[in-house]
């Protein structure tokens, strides 16, 4: 098998699925959108990788080969698409997907590094040609009933596969409310799962949307949620009804001392909303605050493009540091111990 996930979160997704009962991580890479992370799971064990958030889809893997075995993709598509290799596949597929018919639609996705011997339209093309010859009562419909992908997740490395997802895994199923700028749940996930084991309360006090407060409500944490944006505290009302937001400047926090366990915030960061006065300023104000209001032992868990050193309080020790890109855009994911 394998999944995809956000450029710069595949070491995070490893750890989650290595840690899981028979799932072992064998290799991972990146094929010019996304990072791919390829896996074998024991046989019973498989429904434990949807467990893990962080991924964007999940696959069960068709076949692998390598450009220097024949660099044609008459002949990687061959290698690919291997008549008893497909049965055993389409098996996982129908048991987690649904069960097949003789007459399926399907579509190809394809994904090269490099397109001097030939170009990723080529190899779509022939793919999708050797699974019209395995299957002649399949055909071409987009959106498919059957996903079928192949990357070049590493140099001259191509791996093939049957997507089990959907946009729900990666979407979860959709906001009630949108708001430009909203972060993928995904990521938010990711945030979330370096805040540590649930332990109380976890505070976003720039909440948005409310998305990492719905990751953090998934994961067994009590969320709390703040935003000095009325129109945000109120989307976010209406995306997760069911956990406390206020309305408050993240510099001037009405919280005891060491009241909550984590905070786990996506800033803003002067692109798609401002902050009051300079950002240097405000991200040292708002870091001491969130360092005032978490206890020791607790996760400080930020998303930043850049969060200088001489804005992060003493009482803060960097912990993760993963450089992140989403839809194109390069930030971070601090993670820090409140000392």
């Amino acid at each position: 098998m394998f999944a995809t996930a956000i450029p710069g979160l595949a070491p995070l997704v490893i750890k989650e699925l290595n840690a899981l009962n028979g799932v072992q991580v064998t290799d991972s890479g990146f094929d010019g959108r996304s990072d791919f992370i390829l896996f074998e799971v024991d046989r019973g064990f498989r429904d434990l990788v949807w467990s893990v958030h962080t991924v964007e889809d999940i696959f069960v893997e068709v076949g692998r080969t390598m450009r220097s075995s024949g660099d044609r993709p008459h002949w990687i598509a061959g290698r690919i698409w291997r008549p008893e290799r497909v049965q055993r596949a389409l098996s996982v597929w129908a048991d987690e997907v649904r069960p097949l018919a003789g007459s399926m639609t399907f579509r190809v996705i394809a994904r090269v590094l490099q397109e001097r011997s030939f170009k990723r339209t080529d190899l779509r093309r022939h793919l999708h040609n050797a699974i019209s010859d395995d299957k002649p009562k399949w055909t071409f419909a987009d959106p498919a009933q059957v996903e079928v992908w192949i990357s070049e997740y590493r140099q001259g490395r191509l791996v093939a596969g049957l997507r089990l997802s959907d946009v729900s895994m990666r979407q979860r199923d959709g906001r009630e409310v949108e708001r430009s700028g909203a972060l993928r749940p995904t990521a938010a996930a990711a945030m979330v799962t370096l805040a540590g084991e649930p332990s109380g309360v976890l505070l976003d006090p720039c909440c948005g949307s409310g998305t990492i407060l719905r990751e953090a409500a998934t994961a067994g944490w009590s969320p709390q949620g703040s935003d000095l944006d009325p129109e945000a505290v109120d989307i976010a009302r209406k995306n997760v009804p069911d956990i406390p937001i206020q309305r408050a400047d993240a510099r001037r926090l009405d919280l005891e001392d060491g009241s909550v366990a984590a905070c786990v915030s996506n800033l803003p960061f002067g692109q798609q909303y401002e902050v009051q006065g300079g950002m240097q300023e405000w991200l040292h104000t708002v870091l001491a605050e969130m360092a005032r209001v978490t206890r020791p032992g607790g996760r400080v868990v930020l998303l930043s493009p850049n969060i200088p050193r001489a804005a992060v309080p003493s009482d803060l020790r960097m912990r993760d540091r993963y450089p992140i890109r989403l839809l194109g855009t390069k930030t971070t994911i601090w993670a820090y111990d409140r000392t």
